[in-house]
């Protein structure tokens, strides 16, 4: 008797073809890859070496003060005609992480300008007075670019999808004595997060609202490295309070990197004079006439410490106070 294998020779050939190409198919399903997500050009970890590189440089560190001004958010992002009259939310966000990205730089006094209307409503109400201290320079600046894309590719098994945000962030640093912009930088900040799939299975990803926040995070980090990189090339400088017996009390203690045994210049302040050239005042080079060291501080917080220190060098003889300025000496 023949069979029906014996009569159809070919059919187990195909039977087994296709269940091999069964085997095949579930096997690359059942192994598709999870969520990659993808870090910004900027790692986390490259921004937080920087950060320390600024934070702890090569000689000691003197705070300077410094404010914030008008931070606005100019992108089409997140506007409507619901905005509150305060201040958009996204500018809000980018003023209060500038805030903690500088005081965790470890570099500055940061004082608040944007809410000064309200300090002052909240000291009429309650009959305290206002004491605003001065500062060094006054930050200004805006969001000038942010928004998201969505980008993908698709291949006959598989597909993939990523989500990325990107901000910039312009600041400009003013001499509150003057007015002039002396310093004006940016920082960009990209985030993404990718999900892939084969034969339709794999991880989804959903919308993300951190990278917004990442991304603008990742921006105001670079544009405070490059600001604190100009900051520390500008000369710090400080004031005699008071003297006595041979004791000189100048401001600026603990909190502002000044320790005993630090030595500075005391120098004359040099004579301001109007540029016919620009119509910009400009201050003329003083002279240096002692050195003074520092023995000691005092105070508990930044806004009423001091130091005590005693000359070592030259005089002040026949200067008053208000003629001298105490200046960090330039490394030689």
């Amino acid at each position: 008797m023949t069979t029906d294998i014996e009569k159809h020779p070919i059919r187990p050939i195909w039977l087994a073809a296709g269940m091999a190409a069964a085997i095949f198919i579930t096997g690359c399903a059942v192994q598709a890859p999870p969520i990659a997500v993808k870090e910004a050009p900027q790692a986390t970890a490259t921004q937080t070496a920087a950060q320390q590189t600024v934070a702890a440089p090569a000689k000691p560190l003197l705070k300077r003060k410094i404010a914030l001004g008008r931070i606005t958010n100019e992108t089409s992002y997140g506007r409507s005609l619901l905005r509150d009259s305060a201040g958009d939310p996204l500018g809000k966000q980018v003023t209060d992480l500038l805030s903690k990205s500088l005081t965790e730089s470890g570099a500055y006094i940061v004082l608040e300008r944007p809410d000064i209307s309200r300090l002052k409503d909240e000291s009429q109400l309650t009959g305290a007075k206002l004491n605003l201290i001065g500062v060094d320079a006054l930050i200004v600046g805006s969001l000038t670019e942010f928004g998201r894309k969505t980008v993908g590719q698709s291949g006959f098994v598989s597909s993939s999808k990523k989500q990325v945000a990107f901000a910039k962030v312009d600041l400009r640093v003013v001499d509150v004595a003057t007015g002039q912009v002396f310093f004006a930088t940016s920082g960009a900040g990209e985030t993404s997060t990718e999900s892939a799939s084969t034969f339709g299975f794999g991880s989804q990803a959903a919308y993300d609202g951190t990278l917004n926040d990442s991304a603008i995070r990742q921006a105001i980090s670079e544009a405070v490295n490059r600001l604190s990189n100009e900051m520390a090339g500008r000369p710090w400088q400080t004031f005699f309070l008071s003297a006595e017996k041979g004791r000189y009390f100048v401001a600026g203690g603990k909190s502002q990197g000044l320790k005993p045994g630090m030595v500075f210049s005391v120098q004359t302040l040099g004579e301001k004079i109007k540029s016919p050239q620009t119509g910009f005042e400009i201050t003329l080079p003083g002279r240096e006439v002692a050195q003074l060291r520092i023995d000691s501080n005092f105070g508990d917080a930044e806004v009423n410490e001091g130091s005590v220190g005693s000359i070592v060098s030259g005089t002040l003889d026949g200067f008053k106070a208000e003629q001298l300025v105490v200046r960090a000496k330039e490394a030689s």
